[in-house]
C-alpha cells in the first residue's frame, strides 16, 4: 500500500513518447513543478498535455513548449504564452480549446465512468462543429465525451503514503477531478505524512486515485501577473 517513490524522475519513468498527460493547477497557481520539470529533463516528445493553461514563458507548461515536447494541447485559457501564440499560428503545435465548465465536466464524467454528456454551452459556435446535438425541452444541447487521459500530475499540499491528498486553498482548482480521470495518477505535495496524520472529512482526493506520491522540493510559486496600485490612488 505505500505508494512513496523516491523522486519526481522514478515517478515519470514509464511516460513514454505519445502519451497524454493532465497537469493540475491553474495558471501557476497549484501546478507540479517537479513533475513538469522532469518530463522536460526526460525529453518526452509528442505529447498531448491537458490543462486549464498552458503555463507562461519559461514556467508551468511552458517548459514543455519550449523544448517542443508538446504535439497537442486541451485548454480553457492560453493567452499568457507568446511561444505558445507562435507555434499554433506557426502550425506546430494543435489546439483544443474547451470552454472552462465543459472541461471540468469532461474530466468528472470520465472519473464517473460516463462515457459523454449534454451541455447547452457552445451550441452554435466553433465548438459544436462536427458533434452531435439534441433538443431537451425546447433547448439545443452539444454532446460532449469524456476527457480522460494515461496520465495526470498533480500537486497537493499534504499526502501520506497511501496517496491520500490535501490542497490548500485555490491550489485545488484542477487537481481532484484530474486526478480520477487517468490511468496512472502522480502526486507531489509539499509535506509527506504519516498516514493517519490527515482529517478524513478533509481529503478530497482519497488514496484510491493515487498510484504514485512523492515530497517535491524548491517550490517556486510565482505570481503570474502582479498588478499594484500607485501610491494614493482609490
Amino acid at each position: 500500500m505505500n505508494k512513496v517513490v523516491h523522486d519526481a524522475q522514478e515517478a515519470i519513468a514509464d511516460v513514454r513518447d505519445g502519451a497524454t498527460i493532465m497537469l493540475g493547477g491553474f495558471g501557476l497557481c497549484g501546478i507540479p513543478e517537479n513533475l513538469i520539470s522532469a518530463l522536460r529533463d526526460k525529453g518526452t516528445k509528442n505529447l498531448t498535455i491537458i490543462s486549464n493553461n498552458a503555463g507562461i514563458d519559461g514556467r508551468g507548461a511552458g517548459l514543455l513548449l519550449e523544448a517542443r515536447q508538446i504535439r497537442k494541447i486541451i485548454a480553457t485559457y492560453v493567452g499568457e504564452n507568446k511561444l505558445f501564440e507562435e507555434l499554433a499560428l506557426a502550425g506546430q503545435l494543435e489546439v483544443e480549446l474547451v470552454p472552462q465548465g465543459t472541461f471540468a465536466e469532461r474530466m468528472r464524467a470520465a472519473g464517473a465512468g460516463i462515457p459523454a454528456f449534454y451541455t447547452p454551452t457552445g451550441y452554435g459556435t466553433l465548438v459544436a462543429e462536427e458533434k452531435e446535438t439534441r433538443e431537451f425541452n425546447g433547448r439545443m444541447y452539444v454532446l460532449e465525451r469524456a476527457l480522460a487521459a494515461d496520465f495526470a500530475f498533480v500537486k497537493a499540499w499534504k499526502g501520506d503514503r497511501w496517496g491520500n491528498l490535501i490542497y490548500r486553498k485555490t491550489a485545488r482548482n484542477f487537481n481532484p477531478v484530474m486526478a480520477t480521470a487517468a490511468r496512472v495518477t502522480i502526486a507531489e505535495v509539499e509535506h509527506l505524512v504519516g498516514v493517519g496524520e490527515l482529517e478524513p472529512d478533509c481529503v478530497p482526493t482519497p488514496c484510491i486515485y493515487v498510484q504514485r506520491i512523492f515530497q517535491g522540493s524548491n517550490y517556486e510559486k510565482r505570481i503570474e501577473r502582479l498588478t499594484v496600485r500607485k501610491r494614493g490612488a482609490s
